[in-house]
C-alpha cells in the first residue's frame, strides 16, 4: 500500500480563546488538520497544533519524502522524514508537521489492520479514562462560576490555566482565583493549576513558584503545570525538590532527545508531549516508554482538535498509569467536528474507541465551515 496523496486543511474561524497575552483572533489558524491518501483507497486523518500557513510550506518540504512511501510502517516513514530534515529546522514547523503525518499513517494502519491503534502498540490497559476539562482561568467570581459549570456537566477534574494567573504581581489575586475554582470544582473534584509560563515575557522566576506551589497544596492541587519558563531545567529541578504539589510540563519540547536531560534531572512528576508537535503516535509511544523507566508519569497535553483527542485516547489506553486525558471546554474544533458527540459517563470518563484506528468519524459539512478548502475537506469523505 502506498502513499498518493497528502494535504493540509487549515482551521479558521473558530479558534478557541487561548489565555496568551498576545491574543489570538477567532479567525486566525492555530490547528491544522493533515489528510493522508493511499493507492487502495484508504485515507488517515492527523492534526498538527501549528498555523495552517507553517503546516502548508512545511508539508510542500516533506512531500517528496512521502510520495510512494508504504503507508503501512507509520514509524519507519516517521524516522526517514526526521533523519532527512535535520539540517532545516529540527524541532520546529518540520516536527510538528511530521506530528500530524505520524498520526495519519497510524490511522491507516489501524484500519489495515481492523485494530485500534492502541492494540497496535501493544495492547490497552483501559476501555475508558477520566477526561479532565482544560478552562481558562478568569476573575474570582467567573472562576467560580466557570469551574461550577463543568463540574455540572460531569466532569470530575478540572484544569485552570493562564489568563491573569501570575501576570499581575498579586499573589492575593492568584489564590483568589485558585479558591473561586475550588469552590466552583467542589472538594470532591480533582483540580489542577496551569501558569502558563510559556507565554511571552513571562515575569514571574523560581522564588514565585514556591510560594505559589505552597499555596496551591492548601487547595488540593493535583499539579502545578508550567510553572517556569520552558528553558529553565535547572530552575524546575530545584522547584520539583521542594515543592509539596507534584510539577508537570513539557508540552514545548519536541522529540524523545529533548526530554532525556529533564529526566535524568529529575526535573518534574508528570510529563506532558502534545502528540500534535512532539512527532506523533511515534514520538509519543518513545517518550512516554522512556518516562516509564524513570518513574516519571505520562498524561499527555491535549490543546488542539478532535483528532488530537482521539490520537490521546489510544495513547492513554496503551499505557497503565495514564488515567487522565485533556478536553478543552467547548471548543468547536473538539465538540462540533465529530459525527458522535462526546460524552462523559456517571463517573466522568470519556469511552476509547475500539474501532480500527483513531476510530473517529468526523462531520465533513462542519469541517466545511471552518475551512476555505473544500477539496480536501472532500477527501475526508473516505475516513
Amino acid at each position: 500500500m502506498k502513499i498518493t496523496r497528502v494535504e493540509a486543511l487549515g482551521l479558521f474561524g473558530k479558534s478557541p480563546k487561548g489565555g496568551w497575552s498576545n491574543e489570538i483572533k477567532p479567525e486566525d489558524s492555530i490547528h491544522s488538520l493533515i489528510v493522508v491518501q493511499t493507492d487502495n483507497g484508504v485515507t488517515g486523518i492527523g492534526s498538527v497544533f501549528t498555523d495552517a500557513r507553517l503546516v502548508k510550506a512545511g508539508l510542500d518540504l516533506l512531500r517528496p519524502l512521502l510520495m510512494g512511501e508504504s503507508a503501512n510502517e507509520p514509524m519507519r516513514v516517521s524516522e526517514k522524514l526526521h533523519q532527512n530534515t535535520f539540517w532545516m529546522g529540527r524541532g520546529g514547523t518540520l516536527t510538528h508537521v511530521v506530528s500530524g503525518v505520524d498520526i495519519a499513517l497510524w490511522d491507516i494502519f489501524g484500519k489495515i489492520c481492523g485494530q485500534p491503534i492502541a492494540r497496535l502498540l501493544g495492547g490497552s490497559y483501559r476501555t475508558k479514562v477520566r477526561a479532565y476539562a482544560s478552562i481558562l482561568m478568569e476573575e474570582p467570581d467567573l472562576m467560580r462560576e466557570r469551574t461550577a459549570f463543568f463540574r455540572a456537566q460531569g466532569f470530575k477534574a478540572i484544569k485552570i490555566g493562564w489568563g491573569p494567573f501570575g501576570r499581575r504581581d498579586n499573589a492575593r489575586l492568584d489564590e483568589d482565583i485558585v479558591r473561586a475554582a475550588r469552590e466552583g470544582a467542589g472538594a470532591d473534584c480533582q483540580l489542577m493549576v496551569d501558569a502558563g509560563a510559556s507565554d511571552a515575557y513571562w515575569p514571574n522566576g523560581l522564588k514565585w513558584a514556591l510560594n505559589t506551589a505552597r499555596m496551591l497544596h492548601d487547595y488540593d492541587v493535583a499539579w502545578f503545570e508550567e510553572a517556569l519558563n520552558p528553558d529553565a531545567l535547572d530552575d524546575f529541578r530545584q522547584l520539583r525538590l521542594q515543592s509539596p504539589v507534584p510539577i508537570a510540563t513539557g508540552e514545548c519540547l519536541t522529540r524523545r532527545q529533548s526530554y532525556l536531560p529533564w529526566f535524568e534531572a529529575r526535573a518534574l512528576d508528570i510529563v506532558q508531549p502534545d502528540v500534535t508537535k512532539v512527532g506523533g503516535i511515534t514520538e509519543q509511544v518513545r517518550i512516554a516508554q522512556m518516562a516509564n523507566a524513570f518513574g516519571i508519569k505520562y498524561i499527555g497535553h491535549g490543546w488542539n482538535t478532535a483528532v488530537g483527542l482521539a490520537a490521546d485516547l489510544q495513547l492513554a489506553a496503551a499505557f497503565p498509569d495514564t488515567d487522565l486525558v485533556e478536553f478543552i471546554g467547548g471548543s468547536p474544533y473538539i465538540d462540533d467536528i465529530v459525527q458522535t458527540p462526546w460524552a462523559l459517563d456517571a463517573e466522568g470518563m470519556l469511552d476509547i474507541p475500539q474501532t480500527p484506528g483513531l476510530g473517529l468519524k468526523l462531520k465533513l459539512d462542519s469541517l466545511a465551515d471552518i475551512s476555505a478548502d473544500m477539496e480536501t475537506v472532500a477527501l475526508l469523505a473516505d475516513t
